[in-house]
């Protein structure tokens, strides 16, 4: 099997599909396993202030609001705990706190408190007089609509509410706890998300990482000098900046993108990118003359699904499209050979 790396592009015009096969045959997804990161939570920690907060509520008998903020500022996962009993995002629950409460609940503020907790779960909270208040509003605003359960709505809706544990109110919670249900484990992956999506939507930039640091090892390993941008860095003749250039952003003569997706709408929308930035290598170039080359390195399932996509890759980068299966070759099959100084 020839990799469209490895040919003409007269054979990848004349014939895309065997190319695209042999793309194809070279992904492989890594959805089923994901980075921790900084700000995880593990089972034990997240348990430890389901209990403390079971506790603290007689076994969900009641919601005593001092007694439920003592617990937070003691055992601060429980927070985390009560915002999964809710269903909530930290900046929905700032929001319905802040209508409730009257008090200033940006998104930034809950975004903040969310992620010192899940950084130390277990380290007692000292926030100031101010930061408390909030806190108070939240804890209040979140024992308020637990206790007031599922509100009635219109036969074509559903509330966020509507769930098992909550729809009741407290006699549902009390339910959850008494039933034999493993509730702490419910809430914690519910806490998690959808199969782990509130994780992976915490960690997107980790799993992206690992694609971007296998490049910047074959660079390095071959003494090939490069600029790797940042989050939204902006250059001259670029309005959305490349990963990688080569040798630099002043002169790029290489310019490479890596991209990981899981899902195939952001394919297609990853595989619109690449084609602009071959679009801005012609720009005013001569047929066949481009001011740089294109080189696209994927990864992930959403790239594996749409056919149509894949040749549209292969024209916009001339066949330069790599895996990580196919990452050892990244230099010497690419215009970055004649940077290789090692």
């Amino acid at each position: 099997m020839k990799y469209p790396f490895e040919a003409k592009f007269t054979e990848i015009e004349a014939a895309p599909e065997p190319f695209v096969s042999a793309v194809f045959s070279s992904l492989a997804s890594e959805f089923l396993t994901l980075p921790k990161g900084e700000g995880f939570v593990d089972y034990a920690a997240f348990e430890t202030g389901y209990e403390a907060l079971k506790k603290a509520t007689s076994g969900f008998a009641a919601l005593p609001r001092s007694a439920v903020l003592k617990t937070v500022l003691e055992v601060p996962i429980a927070f985390v705990v009560l915002r999964s009993m809710l269903g909530f995002t930290p900046p929905e629950w700032a929001y319905v706190a802040a209508q409730r409460s009257g008090f200033v609940l940006d998104q930034g503020f809950a975004r903040t408190l969310d992620r010192k907790v899940r950084v130390s779960p277990l380290s007692p909270l000292r926030p100031s007089p101010e930061m408390t208040k909030r806190i108070e509003a939240m804890v209040r605003t979140a024992c308020d609509l637990l206790e007031e359960g599922c509100p009635t709505v219109q036969t074509h809706q559903i509330h966020r509410l509507q769930k098992a544990d909550t729809v009741g109110g407290l006699t549902a919670l009390r339910n959850m706890t008494a039933i034999g249900a493993p509730y702490a484990m419910l809430l914690y992956e519910r806490f998690l998300g959808r199969p782990f999506a509130g994780h992976r939507d915490s960690v997107s930039e980790l799993v992206g990482d690992g694609l971007e640091n296998a490049i910047e090892e074959q660079l390095a390993k071959a003494g090939i000098s490069f600029r790797k941008t940042r989050r939204a860095e902006r250059f001259a003749d670029f309005d959305q900046a490349p990963d990688f250039m080569v040798p630099s952003e002043f002169n790029p003569k290489v310019v490479i993108e890596a991209k990981l997706t899981e899902d195939d709408g952001t394919a297609r929308d990853k595989v619109t990118r690449i084609q602009h930035l071959h679009s801005l290598s012609m720009s005013g170039q001569p047929a066949g003359h481009p001011k740089f080359e294109v080189i696209a390195c994927i990864a992930g399932r959403g790239f594996g699904v749409r056919r149509e996509d894949k040749r549209k890759l292969l024209l916009a980068t001339r066949g330069k499209v790599f895996t990580p299966k196919t990452l050892d070759r990244l230099v010497d099959c690419t215009a970055l050979k004649s940077f290789k100084t090692k």
